[in-house]
C-alpha cells in the first residue's frame, strides 16, 4: 500500500490551505463589494493576505492589512465586532461547506516582522560579523 504524504507537525493540511484560500477570497470579495456596513470598515481599503484554518476548520483567522497603515487597531477591533455577520455572508457563498468557521480577525504583522529582520541585517555591526575574513594565502 503506498504510504500517503504526511505534512510535519504544526504545517497546515493541503485542506487547510485549499479551504482557507476559499474562505480569503469570499472574504476579499465581501470587503471589497462593501456587504457589510460599518463606518470604520468602510473608510478603508482593506487586504486580506491569507487565512489560517484550525486542522478541524472550525475557526479561521483571517490576516488583515488597512491599505495605507492607518487606523489599524480600530478596523480590526470593528471586523471582530462583525465576524457573525461576515460570518453569515461566507455561509451564503460558501455552500458547499459542511459548517462554516468561526472567524477572528488580526493584524497582518508580516511586513513589520520583515523589516525588522532587514534592518537589524543592515546594521553594521552585523554587517561586520558577516563579513568572511580574507585569509592571507
Amino acid at each position: 500500500m503506498p504510504k500517503r504524504f504526511e505534512p510535519h507537525p504544526g504545517m497546515p493540511s493541503q485542506r487547510q490551505l485549499r479551504v482557507g484560500e476559499q474562505v480569503r477570497h469570499a472574504l476579499a470579495d465581501i470587503l471589497a463589494r462593501g456587504e457589510i456596513h460599518d463606518p470604520v470598515i468602510e473608510g478603508h481599503v482593506i487586504t486580506v493576505p491569507e487565512v489560517r484554518m484550525t486542522p478541524d476548520l472550525k475557526l479561521a483567522t483571517a490576516l488583515v492589512m488597512p491599505l495605507g497603515g492607518k487606523d489599524e487597531a480600530a478596523v480590526v477591533e470593528a471586523l471582530n465586532r462583525l465576524a457573525r455577520a461576515f460570518r453569515g455572508a461566507l455561509a451564503r457563498r460558501l455552500r458547499d461547506m459542511r459548517s462554516m468557521p468561526d472567524i477572528r480577525f488580526r493584524l497582518d504583522d508580516r511586513f513589520d516582522a520583515a523589516s525588522h529582520i532587514d534592518a537589524l541585517l543592515n546594521d553594521p555591526r552585523v554587517k561586520r560579523d558577516l563579513i568572511k575574513p580574507q585569509t592571507g594565502e
